[in-house]
């Protein structure tokens, strides 16, 4: 009676473990996953800055901002119109970086698609951190986009913030964020 009691314990501990290490092989295969998709956007950040810091005044600007965000946008429709992407927003002072989502949903003259970049640049720490924590509408975001000149790096921010929509021909005249909403990605986020 005693062995066939011994059996099942050592059948339960046998696939308890089977259990415990198929459970940590997948942690770890998730892990690799967030840790590539976060080098994969802080690649694409950083050549899409490099860019940008390359046009004029935009070196300017970028040395009076507290914190930055860099995007990837692609944007699709067919009469309405949605937009959505991913990227990073990037503390200055203490190099913290905050992975986040962005989207959008428009009505208007649009067909096909389009892939563009975004820019945000954030002149104190408080604009950052509203930013980052979710407290960012479209309005905002219209307000920066508006306050800039035409095809220019605007010299000044727009009530604390300098955004610019950037794409294959270079700075774009007129950004179009209506609806856009930007929020942070959990999974990309936990340490």
């Amino acid at each position: 009676m005693m062995s066939v009691q011994r059996k099942h314990l050592w059948s339960a501990v046998a696939a308890s473990l089977l259990i415990l290490g198929s459970q940590l092989a997948a942690a770890q295969d998730s892990n690799s996953k967030v840790e590539k998709a976060r080098k994969d956007i802080d690649s694409d950040a950083a050549a899409i800055l490099k860019d940008f810091r390359a046009m004029k005044g935009a070196e300017s600007m970028f040395d009076k901002a507290a914190g930055y965000a860099v995007f990837k946008v692609t944007k699709a429709g067919l009469g309405a119109s949605g937009a959505g992407g991913g990227g990073v927003a990037v503390d200055k002072k203490t190099g913290a970086r905050t992975y986040m989502r962005m989207g959008s949903a428009g009505v208007g003259l649009t067909i096909g698609v389009s892939r563009y970049d975004i820019v945000i640049l954030f002149e104190t720490p408080e604009r950052f951190a509203s930013f980052v924590k979710g407290g960012w509408d479209s309005a905002a975001t219209a307000q920066a986009a508006a306050g800039s000149k035409g095809a220019e790096i605007s010299s000044s921010f727009f009530n604390g913030v300098a955004y610019y929509q950037i794409g294959k021909k270079g700075l774009m005249a007129s950004a179009d964020v209506s609806g856009t909403k930007f929020w942070v990605t959990e999974d990309l986020n936990k340490k």
